[in-house]
Order: C-alpha cells, then structure tokens, then sequence
C-alpha cells in the first residue's frame, strides 16, 4: 500500500468519524463545509452519439434530457478511453487510461472481465468515491459495476458507502454454454439478493434507489454513481414503457432512461438541491448500431476506434455555474470526471502517481478563452495504440494487424490524419498534404508507447491491477 492510500484512508476514516460524532443521515454534519457540492454521474450503457434529443435523435423521446441541455451544457467532443465496458469504466473511476492501470484486458487477454474472473481494479488505486470521501461525501454506486466482481474489488471495497446493482455486463448470466456462470446477480453491498434479476424494472427500481439516496442525504454531500444496465443488450423496459416508443425496443429503453432522469432532477428541484448539484449524463462508449442504436454523425460503433466506438453524448447541468444552453466542443474525457470532482469539492488528488485525467471547469463554467488541456488523447484498442487525436487532428495509425475486440485482426492498415472540424466522419485523408502534422503525431503515439506501452511493449507509467488466487461465482444463498 502506498503512503499516499494510506494517507488517504485515514482521511476517509476521519470523515466518516465526524459524521458519526456530528450529524447523520438526516442531519447537519457541522464538519463539513456547506457549500461542497453534490454529485451525480449518470453513466449509460451502450448509448450511441446520436441517441438522445439534444444530440440530434429524431426517433427516440428525450424531453427531461433535452431540458436538462438546454439548462446545462452540451459536450460534443467528450470521449471515454475504450469502445468498451471495463477498460472505460476503469478509466472513468481512477482518472487514467486503461493501460496505465492494467484494465485494458482479463487474465486471458480478452477485452473485459467475466464472472469469477481473478482480475479487479487495484484496491491500491484511488476512485472518484474515495477522494470525496476524505472530504466527508455520502457515496453509493447503483447499477453495473464491471471492474471485478470479487469481495476484494466490489464498489464498497473502492470508496463506496453502499452498493445496489449487477456487479458485469446484463448479458453474461447463465445460459446455454455459459461454462458453469450463475444466473444473473442484482446484488446488496457485497450479497446477491436476487437471481435472475428481473431486467425489466431495473432502470426503475436505480432511479427508485438514486431519489431515496438524495433524500436521506440530503443535509450532507453525496456523491452518486447510476451506471445504468441499459441500453446494453438484451434490451428491457417496464410495462409504463414497454411498446410505447416509435424505436422498438431500444426506444422504449432509451426514453425510460429519460424519466429516470428526469426523476432524479425532480428531486433536486423539490428538495431546493438544485444550485449546489453537478449532474453529468454520458454513456460508456459508443452505440453497437444494432436494434435501434445511432452514433449519427459519427462513423464507428462500439468495440472500434473510430469516433462512434469513443466519442460520446454529454449532458452537464448545475445552475448558477454551468451557463445555459451552451455548448463546447473541446476535447474532454471521462479521465477528467476525477480530478474536477476533486477540486471542486476541497480534496486533493494522489501525488504520488500519473493521473492523466486534467480539471475542466473552465471549460464547464465557459470562461473566455479556455481550451481543452489535453495536448493529445489516445485511442486503444486492447493493449493495441491505434489512432492518436490533438486538437482538430486525429492521426489513424497504419499497423501491420490491427487489433479487433471481438475476432480475428483486420489485417494491415494505412495511416490517415483527418481534420474533425471539417470531416466529423472521418472521410478524408489529409496526411499527403499537413506532413508537419503527421510529424507531430507520430511523436505523440511514440511518447504515449513510452508511457503506457503498445501491445508487447510494457509502458514506463504502468500500474498493476489485482487479482485473487481463489476467484468465486457471485451466487445467491440458498
């Protein structure tokens, strides 16, 4: 353990004896500043760029999403560090990309972790929750978790108070070759409480969760965490949603993801939290463009490189600090979730180790002449570097077998450099004519090789994940 977790560890341990001496649930806890805001970070599962009203959706309903752009802020270059689940929300919890904390793939080199897999996020890491938490923060993580369903890797042994949700993917339960998986478990903390768990009133029964949260917290800072099952196949919706939809089935789940949302907006509202509330909308990675899925205009899908596998919606709403109705498209990350929360509520971020993530609320706030401070964003696809993004520019590398996520490699591919101001589609190639550029980029891919590695190549800045000796199925109690 290093001495920075354990100086945050004792942090968390303070904080959470002064809210047992000076307050509770329900009351004022006379430690804690009164104007450390909350958080809620609402993260989708699958969602594509084009899915929602406000980014341009003509097919599902998204009236409570598209009110909350018009009171916040649209991010329209906001990428996450993976085209898929663990690797992205691993990055999205530390503040660093996969590769830098070894959650770029499982034990057998595959892109995610599986039930009774002997990998996790590293216990000595230090999460979103747990930087809140030497600052006094309520924390709970409700929905799916995948970044390890071990005791040893579960929410609550990563800065989380409480826990309420599926611990992986919603379509990795048992079934038919499944190789000996359980049905799929809604857990409590670190029990299974229900298996199979009932998919369709899932979404309700997190929003259900969110609102009492706020509810019982509400004279203390909160941090919540909603990763949401859906839109995430198999597909589900509750019977007030179900068939309701012009887009079948994904319609139907999309636009009750809406009203969660807009449930949980509600209660700020009604409980006068509104002004001291930061609530992020964003989604996992791209859309699979299956069964009513868009990441229009974006070429791409979850599981490649391509800005419809990384770039994603964003939604940004805190009224008095967000300005309304605005838009920014600068480059900005999930990395960046971690170091924000943390200024914005007094804490600090680790010293003793890289955190890649950057604070954005100049950005957030829209103050003139602010830019995005990432001088390069990387794009990998498994332990494989395959395109590199600076400013208007991102360089598609040429490799001689370019990686896929699910099958065999694409084979041998040319580099391309697109100007994204102009070709959001990734259209054309500009390499021949902006050498200078190409020049620039290939040393930022050497420079990222160098720190977080490429393929076989260990990277200088790499961090160890974690893993059991003795993995267990998370099954209920008979």
């Amino acid at each position: 353990m290093t001495n920075t977790r354990r100086s945050f560890l004792k942090q968390i341990g303070a904080a959470a004896a002064a809210i047992t001496v000076g307050g509770s649930a329900f009351g004022k806890n006379p430690a804690i500043e009164e104007n450390k805001p909350n958080f809620i970070l609402i993260f989708i599962d699958d969602m594509g760029y084009g899915d929602i009203g406000c980014f341009g959706s003509k097919k599902n309903r998204t009236p409570h999403l598209d009110k909350m752009a018009a009171e916040g802020m649209r991010f329209t270059s906001f990428y996450v560090t993976s085209s898929v689940c663990t690797p992205s929300r691993s990055s999205l919890m530390t503040g660093c990309y996969p590769r830098r904390v070894n959650m770029h793939v499982n034990q057998r080199n595959l892109c995610v972790l599986f039930p009774g897999d002997p990998k996790g996020l590293n216990p000595n890491e230090i999460t979103i929750a747990e930087v809140l938490k030497t600052q006094g923060y309520a924390t709970k993580c409700i929905g799916k978790w995948h970044l390890g369903d071990q005791p040893e890797f579960l929410p609550t042994a990563q800065g989380f108070d409480s826990y309420f949700g599926i611990p992986y993917s919603n379509d990795m339960g048992g079934r038919k070759n499944s190789k000996g998986r359980p049905p799929l478990p809604l857990m409590v903390d670190e029990e299974v409480i229900e298996a199979p768990v009932k998919q369709d009133t899932l979404t309700k029964r997190y929003t259900e969760q969110a609102v009492e949260f706020i509810k019982a917290n509400q004279n203390n800072p909160f941090f919540i965490y909603l990763p949401h099952a859906m839109v995430h196949l198999p597909l589900y919706a509750s019977k007030d949603f179900r068939g309701k939809s012009k887009n079948g089935i994904y319609g139907d789940a999309t636009e009750e993801l809406d009203w969660s949302t807009g449930e949980i907006l509600k209660t700020l509202k009604n409980l006068k939290l509104d002004d001291n509330t930061l609530v992020i909308f964003t989604s996992d990675n791209g859309s699979t463009g299956r069964n009513g899925g868009s990441n229009a205009p974006l070429r791409g899908r979850k599981g490649q490189t391509l800005e419809g596998g990384q770039r994603v919606p964003c939604v940004m709403r805190w009224p008095g600090k967000i300005p309304a109705g605005k838009t920014c498209d600068e480059l900005t990350s999930t990395i960046d979730v971690l170091p924000t929360f943390a200024k914005l509520a007094g804490a600090k971020t680790p010293k003793d180790r890289i955190i890649d993530g950057r604070d954005i609320m100049d950005l957030m706030s829209g103050k003139k002449g602010s830019s995005s401070p990432h001088d390069a964003f990387y794009f990998y696809q498994m332990d494989q570097l395959q395109a590199v993004r600076s400013g208007k520019w991102k360089l598609e590398l040429g490799l001689e077998s370019r990686k896929r996520n699910w099958g065999k490699p694409e084979g041998k591919t040319t580099m391309k450099l697109f100007d994204l101001s102009c070709d959001i589609h990734e259209d054309k190639d500009v390499s021949g004519s902006n050498p200078d550029v190409v020049k620039r980029m290939l040393a930022l891919a050497e420079k990222a090789r160098v720190d977080l590695g490429d393929v076989d190549r260990p990277g200088k800045g790499q961090r160890p994940a974690a893993f059991v000796k003795k993995p267990i199925m998370q099954r209920l109690k008979e």
